[in-house]
């Protein structure tokens, strides 16, 4: 076990310069989120959608869009409102009038890299259609499937605090979403670099400042998601996993402290595809730290954002103002770490 872990050490090491060359071009465009570019290429490598959440203007779809642009992806954004039909997210039949037949129409969903900008706009038949592609990868105009592209992701993003004129998204589709991410207000020193950098732009009159390198490709994407499945998950680990999720649904069993006050907070737990999406997703967080196997720290560094939105909390919790947050933090800290 130990030399095939050093023989794909080794090859993690070799495969895995693009991600630095990755990080170098987006930082050319984005100022500090690192744990969001972290967290989209967590995303792209374990193949899990993910939800964006944060006030506008803090550079969500910039950095998606950047993403799609350095790997030579095909990128698409989609602005989610009132009015939005399936079909403009699907696509559509039509009709030729020159052969007299029906042609497919394809929408926006077939790209690399999917922007949902603000998701949460749309009703639905809308998320009920983006629902198929984002589980399946693949869409049906009339009696034929389209697979889509591959690697195929989903980042969609949400205000939260504007709520007029939302829908609240469908618990089945938000447990399909690998990670959620709270985007925070950048620090001073960071947002003074951002200044700097529009503001002399402007001045120069300079129409793109940043130029963006392609410096991988969507096979390099899909090589290096064969090497992430290959990455060791000890028994430990595994076991602890399942110790996290369990600790979502009965926490007055799992935990020793604060275990019934948390059990008052939690209406419904996560469900399996937690468990399958925090191994996924700390293996891939091991492959970026350019390691062979998963610990327990990879484990607890991504499970917030893997937990947060599948907890479904209580009246008391709403009445306490107790976050979804507060109780994944109880959680790690309260699970025994092999």
């Amino acid at each position: 076990m130990n030399s095939e872990l050093e023989a794909l050490s080794e090859e993690i090491r070799q495969q895995s310069v693009f991600i630095e060359s990755i990080t170098q071009e987006l930082n050319k465009m984005i100022v500090g989120q690192r744990q969001m570019v972290e967290r989209l290429l967590i995303g792209l490598l374990s193949n899990g959608h993910v939800l964006l959440e944060g006030v506008p203007g803090l550079a969500k779809t910039m950095t998606v869009k950047s993403l799609a642009t350095v790997i030579d992806g095909k990128y698409s954004r989609i602005q989610f409102t009132p009015d939005l039909l399936p079909a403009d997210v699907v696509g559509t039949i039509v009709y030729n009038q020159h052969d007299h037949t029906f042609v497919p129409k394809l929408g926006p969903v077939f790209a690399n890299l999917v922007l949902a900008d603000e998701i949460n706009r749309a009703p639905a038949k809308v998320q009920s259609a983006l629902l198929e592609a984002m589980q399946e990868h693949q869409i049906t105009l009339g009696d034929t499937t389209y697979k889509l592209p591959e690697p195929f992701l989903v980042m969609a993003t949400q205000n939260p605090i504007e709520q007029e004129g939302t829908y609240p998204l469908p618990e089945a589709q938000v447990d399909r979403f690998m990670l959620k991410l709270r985007v925070t207000y950048p620090s001073k020193r960071e947002e003074r670099d951002i200044m700097d950098r529009v503001v002399d732009a402007w001045l120069n009159e300079d129409e793109n400042p940043f130029d963006m390198r392609k410096v991988a490709t969507c096979d390099d994407i899909m090589k290096a998601r064969q090497i992430v499945r290959q990455i060791y998950v000890d028994d430990k680990v595994r076991n602890y996993i399942i110790s996290l999720v369990f600790a979502t649904r009965q926490p007055q069993e799992t935990l020793i402290k604060d275990g019934p006050q948390l059990a008052r907070y939690i209406q419904f737990g996560a469900s399996p595809r937690a468990t399958i999406f925090l191994t996924l997703a700390a293996k891939a967080y091991a492959y970026l730290r350019r390691r062979a196997h998963v610990t327990p720290d990879d484990v607890k560094t991504i499970a917030l954002e893997v937990l947060r939105h599948r907890l479904k909390l209580s009246y008391e919790a709403e009445a306490d103002e107790v976050s979804a947050d507060e109780i994944v933090k109880a959680i790690i800290e309260g699970v025994e770490v092999p």
